[in-house]
C-alpha cells in the first residue's frame, strides 16, 4: 500500500501539486489520468522519489519516502519497478541480459541463478523464445513486454508504469494492459500507471484518479467514471469521439 498524504510541491513561485492526498492498494492496477501539463508527471516522480515535495508524506506501508535516507531509499528502490514509456531497454545488450540487469545490479545472485530468474519472467510475458535477440530486432509490443519482465525482474511490491501503451497499436496496448493487471493481480503488486489512454481506463481502471491543474479532482472506479457529474473530468474523458458515441448511445437507449 501507498498512502500519499497532502502532498504540495511548487517550482520557483509556481505550486504544480496542490495538496494531494491518495491511497494505492495492493493487488490493483492503479491509474492516474489528466491533460498534458495537468501535474500527473510530476506526481509520479515524486511518487518513486526523482523529486523532494515541499510538504507531505508518502508512505510505504507506513515508511515515508521523503524523510528517507539515501541508503533507506535505495532499498525501498529494490522493491520497485519501473516500467518507462519508451521501454528503455540497452540496445547493445540482448533481451535477457537487459532483463538480468537489476539482478546483476541489486542481488547477490550467481549468473545461472540470474539466468533462471529472467528467463521465468521472460516466459511469463510470453517472450521465452526471444532472449537471445536484440531490442532493434523485435517488434514495438515485444520489447515493451520484454520492459516488463525487466519490471518484474527483482519481485517487486510496487510497478509503475509511465505510459505503458505509448506508441502502441490498439490490439497490442490492451495485451499490455491485461499483462500488466494480471501481474499485478497474481502478485499482490501495488500498481500505479500514468496513463491519457480511455480505452487503459475502462479496460483495467480498478482504481483512477484524475489531476487537473495539480489538483485531485475526481477518484473513483472505471465503472464510475461514466455517470460522473465533475465538469473537468467529463471534458476530458469525451474529448474522445470513441467516448462521445459511448455517451450518445446511452442516451438513445434511455429514450
Amino acid at each position: 500500500m501507498i498512502n500519499v498524504k497532502n502532498i504540495i510541491k511548487s517550482f520557483d513561485d509556481k505550486k504544480v501539486i496542490k495538496d494531494i492526498s491518495v491511497t494505492f492498494d495492493p493487488g490493483k492496477t492503479n491509474l492516474i489520468i489528466g491533460r498534458s501539463g495537468s501535474g500527473k508527471t510530476v506526481f509520479m516522480k515524486i511518487l518513486i522519489g526523482l523529486l523532494r515535495p515541499d510538504s507531505g508524506e508518502i508512505l510505504y506501508n507506513g515508511r515515508n519516502l521523503p524523510s528517507m535516507r539515501k541508503k533507506e531509499l535505495n532499498a525501498l528502490r529494490r522493491e520497485m519497478g519501473m516500467l518507462f514509456q519508451g521501454s528503455a531497454l540497452f540496445d547493445s545488450m540482448t533481451v535477457l541480459e537487459n532483463v538480468t540487469f537489476p539482478l546483476t545490479m541489486f542481488t547477490p545472485y550467481s549468473r545461472r541463478e540470474r539466468d533462471k530468474r529472467a528467463l521465468f519472467c521472460l516466459e511469463r510475458v510470453n517472450l521465452k523464445d526471444a532472449g537471445n535477440l536484440f531490442p532493434g530486432e523485435i517488434s514495438g509490443g515485444m520489447m515493451k513486454r520484454a520492459a516488463i519482465a525487466r519490471a518484474i525482474a527483482l519481485n517487486p511490491k510496487y510497478l509503475f508504469c509511465d505510459e505503458p501503451n505509448s506508441g502502441l497499436d490498439p490490439k497490442t496496448a490492451l495485451l499490455i494492459d491485461d499483462l500488466i493487471h494480471d501481474l499485478t493481480t497474481e502478485y499482490e503488486i501495488t500498481t500505479v500507471i500514468n496513463t491519457h489512454d480511455m480505452n487503459s481506463v475502462m479496460n483495467i481502471g480498478e482504481k483512477i484518479i484524475f489531476i487537473s491543474e495539480g489538483t485531485k479532482e475526481w477518484e473513483g472506479t472505471k465503472n464510475e467514471i461514466m455517470d460522473s457529474s465533475n465538469k473537468e473530468l467529463n471534458d476530458f474523458v469525451f474529448a474522445s469521439d470513441l467516448f462521445k458515441k459511448v455517451k450518445e448511445a446511452e442516451k438513445l437507449s434511455a429514450i
